[in-house]
């Protein structure tokens, strides 16, 4: 079935039919791919936990940049334009809408490549921030 609700909301279906199954949720996929990122991490020390999240952190917010080539493309072409027209257009229109084609794959591409990597680092930075303020709480160091 069609769907404007997102992702989560696919997710809650699932899980809900599952329950409604009677069958256990943790032996979904995408529950027991949670619970491993989430058990290795707990088996390192707090201080490489640290460590970890800054360089999540990082990685995180290095990802703006394909926005920043995304939107900065099509200012460049603009400078460019009637030289680019004419190299276009000097066999007719098949390079330009080449040109087109080979533009929008790879733009469309790139914007579904950040979100997916940017949804990752959200998953990561999230698990391992629980898992340090969990021992800050509980007074473990390990």
């Amino acid at each position: 079935m069609f769907s404007f609700r997102g992702d989560a909301h696919k997710l809650y279906v699932k899980f809900r039919q599952t329950k409604n199954n009677h069958q256990s949720l943790d032996d979904l996929k995408e529950l027991a791919e949670m619970e491993e990122i989430k058990s290795f991490y707990l088996s390192l020390s707090s201080s490489t936990l640290e460590k970890i999240y800054y360089r999540i952190l990082k990685e995180k917010n290095g990802m703006g940049m394909i926005p920043v080539f995304v939107s900065a493309g099509p200012w460049l072409l603009f400078l460019f334009s009637k030289k680019l027209q004419e190299f276009l257009f000097q066999n007719g229109s098949g390079p330009f809408f080449i040109f087109i084609t080979l533009y929008l794959v790879i733009l469309t591409s790139s914007v579904i490549l950040h979100f997916r990597e940017k949804a990752w680092a959200a998953i990561h930075s999230t698990i391992v921030k629980d898992i340090l303020n969990d021992r800050k709480a509980t007074g473990h160091s390990s």
